[in-house]
């Protein structure tokens, strides 16, 4: 499944389990299922359909007289075994056949459910034209993951189930209906045509599906087996340029996994209204809609390619190898995470994987430290859905790429290959994968499994560095912060051989061209080399000497950045500049630049300055504008301003976003004439818009600026709709910077009506809870007014925007408004986040009126300093 998560506020440690959270283990199996049919017949204007289920068990002890299945609010109408009619009971969650005849084992039972439902509460999904939304298409859409085909049809629904299934569907002319494995027969009758699709290999009920619609076929294909991308009419190109490298990425995998593609096709339906941004079912995945790239969005939009190259590792890792119980998720997640830096590697480059993976593991790091920290596999819970959070798909990306380092690419392939062969089209828990390993390496691994994996956390490591000219002696302290101090045999303690790198630089000349740089200008390259010691790190604080001939130019801690961890560099100024500009690692560089703005000051200034011009990943060259911004020195701005000519956009998108720290006439020039004037980018459009929100709102001594201000973002939402209202969102989110102004409130408000596109409506609703901060009580009742009634919406994603606003809010009304969509809401991941958003309100309540004035006082105190400084170090320079 594709990720979804949430990012709530600051806090140690959080515990995961919630109140009501119980241990969850696989049920006792009656027998094994070996077959699924499926025959329905849909009703869509009713939002209806009528289903036969039909289940063929095979008994796997004597003497059981009474099955138990998951079925939710289905309307059962009759339950036959072998054609008998048989006596049942049905709570609304649970469906308890009593059989006439006791099972015998190798006596196959067929058991028949007559059923139907009207307006399914999830698992299937009607999508339709409505007053507010004329133009969204006709479509039935389902969505299993974790325990949702219960509520669409009969079943043992759980993961440690494997059958081949069937489906046969009616629907009317001109829908066409895909589904899983090969489609084996469609016929016409009258109005209506039925296919009829069959799966046989096994695979579990959360990953049967069915997805029905008028939808353009673009046919492709991969060593004879169909590729197909489904999506609305109109929206060929798009369908091309979003999803067109996935006969490339099945060769990839195929070769990568030791397995060709194990299905006779591979479909990708892209359907409205999706709850999340893809799912994997069994050659057939389903992708929101809002993946679907323009030209202008394929310019800085690489999350469609992930998320196409994740959904399709999920083919081997999740639908070809099956988890047993989905505390083990983490090893289908992360590999399909993994997958994405692999493919980074594979059609970009090495750097470029290097940063998505840092950027993988950032997200890990923010939810450990501001939702709760967990251990991977737990099956202590509420609802498995709770599980699919950045410890599995990120940091379970980290966990892979940690393996491949210990092991080496060669050994890490044979594992990974022979986890694969010898699962095949069964189901897994953690311990075979260490088996695998083991089987196919020799190595033994638990030793990282229990640092990483059944335990939560990770190191947080603090690097000192000296040099003893006399003795030729470098010497490194490393400090694990994560554990008390004198604590030494602590269990928050890592044991880990980190490899710790002393660099050389030789300056040299090559023409530009040798780089596959287009111009004919010459570059300055520096050759670097690293002279490497590995050291076992295993204490809360060590000291390390190393004998050098030369006193080193940097010093790269864990040298390929390898370790899922946290660094502070604590080195001499000029080492930092060195690692910041000859580090051949880009991560390293990135670390160098956070140390580097810690220390502040002209100098540091330059170095970050010289990197966003001159480093040739742009990842570094986004990390150099983020941390120039924290420098408070008015030359910090001149070296972020020349950011905005990047050829590209990812960067510039940084340097605006950057420019929201520096709140000054200049800045909000320079932004200004970004909205004014466009960029080809979207994001870039987008992040001034916000950006010249925030930078206005904070000088509102000027009142003519803010009404300036606020024409302009009317004007953007005026005439910048387009795709997936990106643009506009970013103008509602400048809007909600005006935190005491009515006339901004009154435009979000607009904003919030049904008939509103979706993207726009969704980020405005978030914006609702920004504004309220500084509105006046009557105002602050509009917006919980409007918050109330958009809580009784029962889409997934508003009811997810309605908490987040709420969230942000500092009055105890909210906290009422949240209990109620937490017991009102069907779906386990918004109450979870409703709760978690309550315990915000509180904090807010609590601390922030005293802390808001005195920030206000710093912010100003800050920038009187700033100037001052800027000064001085201006006339310093120039003394020297």
């Amino acid at each position: 499944m594709s990720k979804f998560y949430f990012d709530t506020d600051n806090n140690v440690h959080k515990p995961f389990e919630l109140p009501g959270a119980r241990p969850h283990y696989n049920p006792d199996r009656p027998g094994q299922v070996e077959h699924i049919f499926l025959d329905l017949s849909l009703d869509i204007p009713k939002l209806s359909y009528q289903g036969n289920c039909s289940i063929r068990l095979l008994p796997i002890r004597n003497g059981i007289d009474r099955l138990t299945l998951d079925a939710v609010n289905l309307n059962i109408e009759s339950v036959q075994v072998d054609e008998v009619p048989q006596n049942f009971d049905y709570d609304g969650e649970q469906l308890s056949i009593q059989l006439a005849e006791a099972t015998q084992i190798g006596k196959r039972l067929l058991i028949a459910i007559a059923y139907s439902v009207a307006k399914p509460q999830r698992g299937l999904y009607f999508i339709q034209p409505d007053k507010h939304y004329p133009n969204k298409p006709t479509q039935v859409w389902t969505q299993g993951e974790d325990e949702d085909s219960r509520f669409w049809f009969p079943c043992f629904d759980y993961p440690g189930q494997l059958s081949t299934s069937e489906i046969r569907v009616r629907v009317p002319n001109p829908l066409v209906a895909i589904s899983n494995g090969e489609l084996i027969n469609t016929t016409e009758d009258g109005d209506y045509k039925i296919y009829h699709w069959s799966q046989q290999q096994v695979h579990p009920t959360y990953l049967m599906t069915l997805a029905v619609g008028d939808f353009a076929e673009i046919q492709d294909e991969w060593n004879g087996k169909p590729v197909t991308y489904y999506v609305e009419k109109g929206r060929e190109e798009d369908a091309k340029r979003s999803m067109g490298k996935t006969p490339r990425m099945i060769e990839f995998l195929s070769q990568k996994y030791g397995y060709p593609y194990p299905f006779p096709k591979y479909a990708q339906v892209c359907v409205d209204d999706f709850i999340f941004g893809g799912m994997e079912n069994t050659s057939t995945t389903l992708l929101t809609d809002r993946c679907l790239l323009d030209e202008r969005a394929a310019l800085d939009n690489r999350n469609t390619e992930s998320l196409v190259v994740h959904e399709l590792a999920h083919q081997w890792f999740g639908d070809l190898v099956v988890i047993k119980h989905w505390s083990h998720a983490w090893i289908k997640e992360g590999m399909a995470s993994y997958s994405e830096v692999m493919w980074t590697e594979q059609e970009y480059s090495l750097e470029e994987a290097a940063y998505y993976r840092l950027l993988e593991a950032r997200r890990y790091l923010s939810e450990d430290s501001s939702r709760y920290r967990r251990p991977m596999v737990t099956h202590v819970y509420r609802e498995a859905i709770e599980l699919y959070d950045r410890h599995i798909y990120e940091k379970g990306s980290c966990v892979y790429h940690m393996i491949r380092a210990q092991l080496g690419d060669e050994l890490f392939w044979q594992a990974i290959q022979t986890f694969v062969q010898d699962n095949a089209h069964k189901t897994v828990e953690t311990i075979d994968l260490l088996r695998a390993i083991e089987k196919a390496t020799g190595h033994n691994l638990l030793f990282l499994f229990d640092q990483y994996v059944f335990r939560g956390g990770h190191p947080d490591f603090k690097v000192a560095y000296s040099w003893d000219g006399d003795a030729k002696l470098a010497k490194i302290t490393v400090t694990q912060t994560q554990a008390a101090e004198g604590k030494n045999g602590s269990k928050d303690l890592f044991d880990l051989k980190i490899p710790i790198g002393f660099g050389y630089t030789q300056q040299g000349e090559v023409r530009s061209e040798e780089l596959g740089v287009k111009n004919n200008s010459k570059l300055q390259t520096h050759n670097s080399q690293l002279k490497t010691f590995v050291v076992r790190v295993n204490e809360r604080e060590q000291s390390f000497y190393f004998p050098l001939e030369n006193k080193p130019q940097f010093i790269s801690f864990d040298v390929e950045n390898n370790y899922l961890k946290t660094v502070a560099l604590e080195y001499p100024i000029s080492e930092l500049k060195a690692q910041l500009e000859f580090d051949p690692d880009p991560i390293s560089r990135i670390y160098a630049a956070a140390a580097l703005a810690k220390k502040g000051g002209l100098e540091a200034t330059i170095a970050l300055s010289a990197s966003l011009k001159n480093d040739p990943l742009w990842g570094v060259r986004v990390e150099a504008a983020k941390q120039l911004a924290k420098i408070n020195l008015d030359q910090a701005f001149d070296g972020l301003v020349v950011g905005l000519k990047d050829k590209n956009a990812y960067v510039r998108r940084s340097v605006v976003e950057a420019l929201a720290q520096i709140k000054t006439a200049e800045s909000y020039k320079v932004v200004r004439g970004l909205v004014q004037k466009g960029d080809p980018s979207y994001y870039v459009e987008a992040a001034a818009s916000r950006v010249i929100g925030a930078i206005a709102s904070a000088n509102l001594e000027e009142k003519p600026k803010e009404d300036k201000v606020l024409k302009l973002l009317k004007s953007v939402l005026e005439e910048k709709a387009g795709w997936n209202e990106v643009v506009r969102s970013g103008a509602v989110a400048g809007l909600a910077e005006f935190k005491t102004s009515e006339a901004a409130l009154n435009l979000l408000i607009e904003y919030t009506k049904l008939g509103v596109p979706q993207p726009l409506r969704l980020a405005t609703i978030r914006a609702l809870g920004k504004i309220s901060v500084g509105q006046s009580p009557v105002n602050l009742e509009r917006i919980l007014e409007k918050l109330t009634e958009l809580a009784k919406e029962t889409f997934f994603l508003t009811q997810v925007a309605v908490a987040s606003a709420l969230g942000q809010m500092e009055t105890p009304k909210a906290v009422g408004i949240l209990r109620s969509l937490a017991e009102q809401t069907a779906d386990g991941r918004v109450r979870r986040y409703a709760e978690e958003e309550i315990s915000k309100v509180q904090k807010n309540i609590g601390t922030e009126k005293t802390l808001r004035q005195l920030r206000e006082d710093f912010d100003q105190l800050k920038q009187q300093n700033q100037e001052l400084r800027s000064r001085l170090e201006n006339l310093e320079a120039k003394s020297k």
